[in-house]
């Protein structure tokens, strides 16, 4: 028992000896590669004597452009570093040139074209067939443009290209999946009253716009049941033809080689006179109004407030981008700052100067705060738009903005198919190939009084339009006191019966 004892005290003493070793081995390491003059240089205190060295230049892959005898253009990108290909399709196609008593015709032609197969397979032969060589092809088309896809291994390249040229070609629009479409649709009208965020989005865009603008409306159950096969057929056929189309492929491909495939995927698709009407306009009145949506279920409130934003091309672009970084973007924002932090009036705050390619974005700032709040809230936000337009930004304010655009500027450029889709994407719209580089330098050049000129030329505080979702009862003060009130109506009109 006593050599039992005398062996534990060993292994004990040899256990705390390595434990001693060990502490001493990390304090070395540490004070090596801490040294104490570092880790006062980087204490919270001293942290603006940091220096970083300036951004270098972000190198830019020449992306190859061709344009085919059917008119199709084609932007190719070589990327060697796996063996797959990628492609990505535009179409000159959109919601905004549906009929007004079908609305989501455009979606559902979009969605069918790919579930619904092609004249000589079925959508589930084509799954089946994609599933085998690990390959997907997809559609869809958007508010103000059409999209196809595909993904392959570099080896089934041909056939993943014949799938999506047949499907942009030839689809069925087989009634089975027209039908599950339908209901699709119908699941998101009865589903989309149930959370305050998505109401006061669409409802906001709707007060700005107006109901009927092809930017605001939606889908009804009536629309949806107006919507026939025949509609889908005429919908493809006016639009989908390849001198209407832009495809952008980037991976593992020889260039010509991919051109020659391309061509050969796509033979017998044939140029068309397409009559793509102009985009539909944005009228737009500057005024007050004060709105509300009565949702009783719910103890806060979702606040939007604001007016119409501006354009892409406008020359104010880049002083209102960084405006809009200082106002509403991120931790840093006056928003954060004053309306969550300071005042503690909302969970989240957010302010957003959107700018469209084609069409007048949307000016927002918007919070979602307890239901007491929702006035006092409202004030806040107003207040801080006022602010902009008063006086100019400090200088730590708008070195901020810059440093956080041009410090994630690179983010534009880490994957390939980032930079070929932005210019297809300008290409579509109208814009310079550089205009996301003309951009990065007009930032930097943005002054203090720039922001202040386009703060009081672009941001009207007396004349925003206010929309709350929320229970109206709870309020500290009623929505009168900041004007006359409407209340929207968002009950879902009933379904016509069979």
């Amino acid at each position: 028992m006593r050599a039992n004892k005398l062996l534990n005290s060993i292994i004990f003493r040899l256990f705390v000896l390595s434990l001693c070793v060990i502490a001493a081995g990390c304090s070395s390491e540490r004070s090596t590669r801490y040294p104490s003059t570092l880790l006062g240089m980087v204490s919270p205190s001293n942290h603006s004597r940091l220096k970083y060295p300036e951004l270098g230049d972000v190198k830019i892959p020449k992306v190859e452009r061709v344009t085919l005898a059917n008119g199709m253009q084609l932007f190719l990108l070589e990327d060697h570093e796996l063996p797959i290909v990628n492609a990505s399709a535009m179409v000159r196609v959109g919601s905004v040139y549906e009929p007004a008593d079908k609305i989501g015709l455009a979606s559902i032609t979009g969605t069918v074209m790919r579930t619904g197969g092609t004249t000589s397979k079925t959508g589930d032969q084509l799954d089946e067939e994609l599933e085998q060589i690990a390959a997907s092809v997809e559609t869809w088309i958007g508010q103000n443009s059409g999209g196809a896809s595909v993904s392959v291994l570099k080896d089934d390249v041909d056939k993943g290209l014949a799938i999506l040229a047949d499907v942009l070609m030839n689809p069925a629009f087989r009634e089975d999946k027209i039908e599950l479409a339908k209901i699709q649709h119908r699941s998101s009208i009865a589903r989309r009253n149930d959370n305050m965020r998505p109401i006061a989005n669409r409802e906001y865009v709707k007060v700005i716009y107006g109901p009927e603008s092809v930017y605001a409306r939606h889908t009804e159950y009536a629309t949806i049941e107006n919507i026939t096969r025949d509609d889908l057929v005429a919908f493809h056929k006016r639009f989908y033809h390849p001198n209407n189309v832009m495809l952008a492929v980037w991976g593992d491909f020889d260039a010509k080689q991919m051109i020659k495939k391309i061509e050969g995927a796509f033979k017998g698709w044939e140029k068309a006179d397409v009559e793509v009407p102009k985009v539909p306009q944005v009228q737009y009145d500057f005024r007050s109004t004060v709105n509300l949506v009565r949702k009783d279920d719910i103890n806060q409130s979702a606040i939007f407030l604001g007016h119409i934003g501006g354009m892409m091309n406008d020359p104010d672009y880049y002083a209102l981008t960084m405006m809009n970084a200082v106002l509403g973007e991120g931790f840093t924002s006056r928003l954060f700052k004053n309306v969550r932090s300071r005042k503690g009036l909302a969970y989240s705050v957010f302010g957003v100067y959107s700018a469209g390619y084609d069409h007048p974005g949307v000016f927002y700032v918007g919070c979602q705060t307890k239901s007491e709040s929702t006035v006092y809230a409202i004030r806040a936000m107003i207040e801080e738009v006022k602010k902009m337009t008063a006086s100019e930004v400090t200088d730590e304010e708008l070195a901020l903005a810059k440093d956080s655009y041009l410090n994630s500027f690179v983010f534009n450029f880490d994957s390939k198919d980032k930079i070929i889709n932005r210019l297809m994407t300008y290409e579509y719209f109208g814009y310079p190939p550089d205009f996301l580089e003309k951009t990065k330098e007009n930032i930097e050049k943005v002054t203090k009084e720039d922001v202040l000129r386009v703060a009081q030329k672009h941001l009207k505080p007396e004349k925003m339009q206010v929309l709350a979702v929320g229970r109206p009862q709870d309020f500290v003060e009623p929505l009168s006191v900041l004007g006359p009130v409407r209340e929207i109506d968002i009950t879902i009109p009933a379904p016509k019966e069979k």
